[in-house]
């Protein structure tokens, strides 16, 4: 056959394919489940993050307007919305960086995805076979039968005293030995401190250089150093310390976009997209929703939302106190990030301000099936 004939041939083919695939992306935009191939490229930022107008994303300025000032009004002191990887609105100093604190263990669970990918760390040892103790008074032996499993999930049963906790989190402790590894969950910072000392220990790498190396290398963060992080020592009452860190809002929005894009960074896998499918999902019930690997998640494990909860398509999120947050809304191609500076503001974001903010700003792209604001009653008359 003759190579003209050939290559327009090949021409024609590849033309044709690439023409469906932008036809299926096109198509892909008009609805709440965006194909996961198109627009590779523009999916990520580069050096830089890109900016475009909320409108070429389908947004109507007024409705991404109302959700910004909704979340300074609220105490958020920066903050992006990223849809198809391109930010639609930011607020504050996004380069300015601060305590995320619990927001820290989603990227812990994320370091711990890796090691368990290479073998370094096993879900289902336990406490005992890794040689894990603790100050007077030690551990029982029932205690040290939670494994790494449960100490990702918060339901090691060891309610053993602990460091960097909030008052609401002392007061709310189980009485010791009150229940059986793995039956119950409780939020517990035993088991986050603990299960940092596990990962260090297997990795041989410090949690700080590990988060560089692993992940915010990798993904371009452009303000993390690992000086952003320190231990807080539990003095007498525990030898696990806490890990807080530092972020800037833009550096936050990278990882919440990793984890959209099911740990994928352009074509490298940096988090196994099977931990990222395993991590946000629910084991355990919450107020408003359920709690996977150290993320919070809108879908309970059983049961059914609280009734103030608004995210009613399937999200999660890192959740950090006074109001850190990354959310991920998969089926909307939407990230969201807020950060609560204290030592700008004295005010705090709590969960369902959160979910409000999340609620305007899916309200502002004229999303399906969104429900009544959330605080007003839904309609049970009639409608014209």
């Amino acid at each position: 056959m003759d190579n003209k004939v050939v290559r327009s041939s090949t021409f024609v083919r590849v033309a044709t394919a690439l023409a469906l695939m932008l036809s299926a992306c096109v198509s892909a935009r008009s609805t709440d489940f965006p194909l996961r191939g198109c627009g590779t490229q523009s999916s990520f930022p580069g050096i830089e993050w890109m900016s475009i107008a909320p409108a070429t994303e389908g947004f109507s300025q007024e409705g991404i307007d109302r959700a910004v000032d909704y979340a300074k009004q609220e105490g958020s002191t920066s903050g992006m919305i990223v849809h198809n990887g391109r930010v639609v609105a930011e607020w504050g100093d996004v380069s300015r960086k601060s305590n995320l604190h619990s927001a820290r263990k989603s990227f812990m669970s994320a370091l711990i995805g890796i090691a368990v990918a290479r073998g370094q760390m096993h879900l289902d040892d336990t406490l005992a076979h890794l040689d894990i103790d603790d100050n007077q008074p030690s551990l029982s032996p029932i205690e040290r039968q939670a494994t790494v499993r449960m100490l990702l999930e918060a339901r090691s049963g060891v309610y053993h005293p602990t460091v960097y906790e909030t008052v609401e989190m002392e007061k709310t402790k189980p009485a010791r030995y009150s229940h059986l590894p793995g039956t119950f969950w409780y939020y517990n910072n035993w088991d986050f401190n603990v299960v940092g000392a596990i990962y260090e220990k297997a990795t041989g790498v410090d949690i700080f250089n590990a988060l560089k190396s692993e992940i915010a290398g990798p993904i371009g963060m452009q303000d993390y150093r690992p000086s952003d992080g320190h231990y807080v020592s539990g003095g007498p009452f525990t030898m696990y310390p806490a890990y807080p860190f530092a972020m800037s809002a833009r550096d936050l929005a990278r990882f919440a976009l990793l984890y959209l894009h099911d740990g994928r960074w352009f074509d490298r896998q940096i988090v196994p997209a099977e931990w990222v499918a395993e991590s946000t999902h629910s084991y355990s019930d919450t107020r408003t929703g359920g709690y996977g690997y150290m993320w919070w998640t809108s879908v309970p494990a059983n049961g059914i939302r609280g009734p103030n909860a608004a995210l009613l398509r399937p999200t999660y999120w890192a959740d950090g106190y006074l109001g850190q947050y990354a959310v991920i809304v998969p089926s909307l191609d939407l990230v969201v990030v807020s950060l609560v500076d204290s030592r700008l503001t004295s005010k705090r974001m709590g969960q369902l301000k959160m979910e409000k903010l999340v609620w305007l700003i899916e309200s502002a792209g004229n999303a399906d099936n969104i429900g009544p604001e959330p605080g007003q009653k839904p309609q049970t008359g009639p409608t014209r």
